[in-house]
């Protein structure tokens, strides 16, 4: 009689914890859907296109944030009436714009 050698050895059969390695993968893409969810929700498809952009924040708020978007830097600046260290400029809100229905722009200084 002539004995078959074993060919394959199944090990993973032995360890319980063997299906938890494919729980990283199935969390990587529910994090990159969640993120280009949250990217159309909101609108911001702005942030990955070549195009230069600016976007305010909460216009005429005190927490107002003015974003803008040069090649691929970004930068970020919010009116203070502090200065600030890293740029050394100060800002703060002088006044309103308001643009009527013939195109012409009005500015009330406050």
């Amino acid at each position: 009689m002539k004995r078959n050698p074993i060919l394959y050895e199944d090990d993973e059969g032995d360890n319980p914890l063997g299906m938890l390695t494919n729980l990283f993968d199935v969390a990587m893409v529910f994090a990159v859907a969640l993120m280009v969810a949250l990217v159309t929700h909101f609108n911001m498809s702005e942030i990955f296109s070549k195009e230069d952009f600016t976007i305010v924040k909460n216009p005429g708020a005190d927490n107002m944030e003015i974003i803008t978007k040069e090649g691929s830097e970004i930068k970020k600046y919010t009116p203070s009436d502090s200065e600030n260290p890293a740029s050394g400029s100060k800002g703060r809100r002088v006044g309103t714009a308001y643009q009527l229905e013939n195109g012409e722009i009005i500015y009330i200084p406050e």
